[in-house]
């Protein structure tokens, strides 16, 4: 519990702080996921290796804008300062966000699971992509311009904020590396599909 209350020193623009870290990472990694789009064929190890990475952060992420959402209905002076988010995003951009997020990365690790590329599960993964990227570049096009204040802050817990982020993609590397045998199955189930051998 200590541990917990430390991991938020600087209250709400600790926050936010947190959050934006977690949130700069992502965007370099969905950028690289993105581009194994434009040669799935031959990239779905690569594709399926960081999309393991990032559901740690994912997750950070996920809790820490939760967190913020959660002390300022609960009416905590500093996050009711800063005030909630536009109420478009609030009311609709965010829980599409966060549910068509939900549904990408696990209907990806049910693939990875099931050996599967092909399917219902693979048509519900390509519609929750699409619906995702339309509510992920809303979400990203209201919030980018706050990121590197955000991030310039000395605030008290900096450090702790950024050994967290560290750890937590310490432990994607890890989970991505111990999903490899599995990615390399649905590489080759697909590439076998299509008469390719990718060894």
């Amino acid at each position: 519990m200590k541990i917990m209350k430390n991991s938020f020193r600087g209250g709400s623009d600790g926050n936010e702080q947190l959050t934006a870290i977690v949130a700069t990472l992502l965007l370099v990694l969905l950028a690289v996921e993105s581009a194994t789009l434009l040669n799935l064929r031959s990239l779905l190890t690569v594709h399926a290796f960081i999309g393991m990475l990032l559901i740690p952060l994912v997750v950070l992420k996920l809790a820490s804008t939760g967190w913020r959402m959660l002390r300022y209905y609960r009416r905590a002076e500093q996050y009711v300062r800063r005030g909630p988010p536009h109420m478009i995003v609030r009311a609709l951009v965010a829980p599409v966000t966060v549910v068509s997020t939900v549904t990408l990365f696990v209907t990806g690790v049910i693939l990875l699971v099931v050996d599967q590329t092909r399917g219902t599960v693979v048509g519900l993964h390509k519609a929750s992509f699409i619906v995702w990227l339309s509510a992920m570049s809303l979400h990203v096009l209201s919030r980018i311009w706050t990121l590197r204040p955000a991030l310039r802050r000395r605030l008290a817990g900096r450090a702790l904020r950024y050994g967290l982020t560290g750890a937590t993609l310490a432990s994607g590397l890890l989970l991505g590396v111990l999903t490899l045998p599995a990615a390399d199955r649905l590489q080759d189930n697909m590439s076998g599909s299509i008469g390719i051998d990718s060894r």
